[in-house]
């Protein structure tokens, strides 16, 4: 009988991408993409638009009332009540065994290139995608990670993430996948 391999079941990983400069406040792909991750492998989703640390929210209102203080000059109280965001973010890194990141090259992003340089330290498996396609791709990523792990649309990622799942034996120095007991 052929052993059938779950690699990728009761991970997590953490879903890194602009959300203070996008319209649907990073909604949009995270919301598509996460069913396919918890359904198809098994996936636990850390998703910051679902504010996945408790007492800690980034969302439409906070980021208005940030700009508020930002235009009136309140510089101080910006970090005071909103730096536990930064926290919780890269809190969600941290528990993390993978990261996925979606680049908009159109789109200026942050926070993102320090979720993807904390996990870089960690050792993670981190999975680029580019909108723009992934010759697009900034090249200070291509210094940092393997190539095999950037991608050019959300179906090469999920096709990648498949492969990772069934396969036997993995030859990539980041995957580590614990024994089932």
């Amino acid at each position: 009988m052929m052993e059938s391999f779950q690699n990728l079941k009761n991970t997590r990983t953490y879903l890194a991408g602009a959300m203070d400069r996008v319209a649907d406040g990073g909604h949009g792909w995270r919301d598509i993409i996460t069913p396919h991750l918890a359904n198809n492998f098994g996936i636990k989703v850390l998703n910051p638009c679902k504010y996945p640390i408790k007492m800690v929210k980034e969302d439409e209102e906070t980021r208005s009332y940030i700009e508020n203080l930002k235009l009136s000059g309140n510089y101080d109280q910006i970090k005071t009540l909103y730096g536990e965001i930064r926290n919780s973010d890269l809190r969600c890194v941290d528990l993390s065994d993978f990261i996925i990141c979606h680049i908009d090259i159109d789109i200026h992003m942050c926070g993102s290139y320090e979720e993807i340089v904390t996990a870089n330290r960690q050792k993670k498996p981190i999975l680029i995608w580019c909108k723009q396609g992934k010759q697009k791709i900034p090249n200070w990523l291509f210094f940092m990670l393997p190539h095999e792990h950037m991608f050019s649309s959300m179906e090469e990622l999920l096709s990648y993430l498949q492969f990772i799942h069934v396969k036997n034996q993995i030859n990539e120095k980041r995957w580590f996948f614990l024994r089932e007991e």
